[in-house]
Order: structure tokens, then sequence, then C-alpha cells
């Protein structure tokens, strides 16, 4: 039977305790004890650190609105424990950070924040769910109502379809030996039949931390999910992204005439059933392709898509408009959007744009606001429900 039922119970019989020995034997008991953190009391949530030579620590979490968006955690006294009680809402999926001995200086002052990050923050060791980044890994918080985060790739008795890395050229973006990768599902290769495909942007991290071959073969085991081929493209570097995926035509002509025409000589896929698809920017730019040629694409898929103040604004606003004047759309369309969210970029222009949707009768449209911010933690989460709306199963 655990010898605290509460954080605060512990922190009592710890606070009580004159000798400082004595106090640190109460914290190897508690680690000792309770081997997963946080630890998650209704809407609450209490983050440890347990680090020898710890001057400062904080929680970070990009729902703080502080600059640094840090939670200061506290010192027992006498002992190497650090802490911080937060709220949140029951059904809250989170990514965090731990600071240790962060210099709590604003980041918007910060010449080096990459260096920064890399010095003094870190994953919460003692919290098993963890996402891996290309940076570095980041926890993740899950209140008891949160959507599930399962690590897909673990599912040892779901079985696996193939990946193949192809290196392409682009007459119409300028790139050269860019990597597609390429799902095919289970049998595909025995079938002799044609499949659906669907065209992923930031191929990178579909193939990575968003877990989207694992997503799609739990789904398509359970019949949630048509068996479908998904093209992933990797998209361009961080400083040249937002200027290829946002609202240009070169990227449109290169999915119609480079990309489409690549898989289809290599691959056996139904072009009566494309899809198209992506998160943030990408999300932009699968719209952008499904509103300039509806005809082409059966379904759509925007996660989290950018329409409203900030970098690119007078492109992005337009696509609230665009849709509600648009006479054909893609006849299955997926879109959500993080409730942490910045309003004015992402929240207030998604809600105006599921308004239009809703009211179409010729449309199978999904949306879902989901209590998360604007991370991969958050996309990876959202993508099984929008794969199996994109491509429903037998079983949907």
């Amino acid at each position: 039977m655990p010898r605290w039922d509460s954080f605060a119970s512990f922190l009592s019989e710890a606070q009580r305790t004159d000798s400082e020995t004595q106090r640190q034997a109460l914290v190897d008991d508690l680690l000792t004890e309770r081997r997963e953190w946080p630890w998650v009391e209704r809407n609450r949530a209490t983050f440890v650190l347990n680090k020898p030579g710890t001057e400062r620590a904080a929680l970070n979490l990009d729902t703080i609105t502080t600059d640094p968006p840090f939670d200061p955690m506290t010192n027992l006294e006498g002992t190497t424990l650090w802490h911080v009680t937060h709220n949140f809402a029951s059904d809250d999926l989170l990514d965090y950070m731990l600071a240790v001995n962060d210099p709590m200086t604003p980041l918007a002052q910060e010449s080096n924040i990459l260096t920064r990050v890399s010095q003094y923050w870190q994953a919460d060791r003692l919290n098993p769910v963890q996402m891996n980044t290309a940076q570095m890994p980041v926890s993740v918080l899950r209140m008891p109502y949160a959507r599930p985060f399962p690590d897909w790739a673990a599912m040892k008795a779901v079985p696996h379809g193939r990946v193949y890395e192809h290196s392409l050229d682009s007459h119409q973006l300028g790139f050269q030996k860019r990597k597609l990768w390429v799902y095919t599902p289970v049998g595909y290769e025995s079938s002799g039949q044609d499949y659906p495909l669907l065209i992923l942007e930031d191929g990178q991290w579909c193939i990575g931390p968003l877990q989207i071959p694992a997503i799609v073969d739990a789904l398509i085991k359970h019949r949630r999910m048509q068996p479908v081929v998904i093209a992933m493209i990797q998209s361009a570097p961080p400083t040249e992204r937002a200027k290829e995926l946002i609202s240009n035509a070169r990227h449109y002509a290169f999915l119609l005439t480079e990309l489409l025409p690549f898989v289809q000589t290599r691959y056996r896929v139904d072009s009566t059933k494309l899809g198209t698809g992506g998160v943030a920017s990408g999300a932009i730019a699968a719209a952008n392709a499904a509103l300039l040629n509806p005809a082409v694409f059966h379904a759509l898929i925007m996660i989290s898509p950018p329409m409203g103040k900030g970098s690119n604004e007078e492109q992005l606003s337009k696509y609230p408009e665009r849709f509600a004047s648009a006479n054909l759309l893609p006849r299955r369309i997926f879109h959500s959007v993080g409730r942490y969210e910045t309003k004015s970029r992402f929240v207030r222009p998604a809600h105006a744009l599921r308004d239009t949707l809703s009211a179409r009768s010729n449309l199978d449209y999904k949306f879902v606001e989901i209590a998360s911010g604007h991370g991969l933690v958050a996309f990876r989460s959202i993508f099984p429900e929008a794969l199996a709306w994109a491509f429903p199963g037998e079983a949907r």
C-alpha cells in the first residue's frame, strides 16, 4: 500500500522533519515508491526534478504565457528534490520540458535560443512518455481524459507495411535529391490491385516522430482505415519552408506534374482516390492544391493550418473565403486545431472555417478541437482520427 496518497501528504511530512538527512531519506523513499511522474491528481499535476547541483529549476510549457514560459520549481530545503504543481484541464495533452539552471531571462532577448535550449532544457527523466524529435526528446503530459498517445511503433501484434525511400528532383521548386518516402500496406506486393494514394507534406516528420506508417498499420488492421499508399515528401529547410508551402503555384505544379507521375510510374495507385494533407504550413499547401483542383483530390487533411494574423497574413487570411466561395471541394475533409494555439492565427480562423464548411450539405467534413498546443505531440495525437476520416475502413 502506498505510503503517501498525495504529493501534498508527502510534502507535509517532509516539511515537518527537522533533520535534512531524514528529509532526503523521505525523498528517496518517494522516488522508490512512485516510479512514474508527473503525479496527476484530478485537475492538478505535480512535476519533480531530483538532480544534485541544481540551483534553480522550472517547468517549461507553451501554455504558460510569461516570457520565458516557465513555472518556477521549489526546492525542498536540504534535499535534491525540486517540485511544482500546476493546474490543467482534464483532457489536456501537452508537451513539456524541465529547465535546469536556466538563466531565466526573457527568450525575446535571447541571441542564441538553440544553444540555450540544448544547454539548460531537458526531458523529464521520471516520465516514460516522451516523443523523440530531431532536436531532442520532449516529455508528454496526459491528463485523465486526454486522447490516447501510444507508441504506435511498439505494437508488436500489428503487421507492418513497407516504407521505400526515393530521391526526387524538382524543376518546379528547384531542388535536387530531396527524400520521398512511400508507404505500402500489408499485402500490397501480392494483391495486384490499385490503392488510394495520400500525399503528405513534411515527410521527415511523418516517418519520424509522427509515426504515420505505424499508425496506418494499426488502423488498417482494425479496419478503421482502408489500405492506402502514402507518399511523404521531405520539406524544404526551415528558412524556406513557409515560402515553398504557402500559396505557391509552383508547389501545386510540383505535386501534379512531378510528384504524382513519379509515384504513378512506380506504384499501383488509383488516381480517382487521391488525398492530400499536412500540418501547419503543410496543411496550407494541401488546402491550396485542393482548392485549385478539387476535382482531382478526393480527401483533404488540414491539421492546425495558420489562417490568421502573423507572418504571411495577407495570403493566409484568404483561405476561409476561398473555401466559402468554392463551388466544388474534396468530398472528405478533416480539419483540426489546438485549444492552446494562438487565438488570432489559428483558433478563431479555424472556427470561422468550421462554421462555413459545416453548412455545406454535400461534404463529409469533420472538425476537432484538441486540448493541445501547436507541436508534434498534438499533431501525432490527432493523426489517427484524421487518417481514418479521410479514408474510412469497413469498421467505421
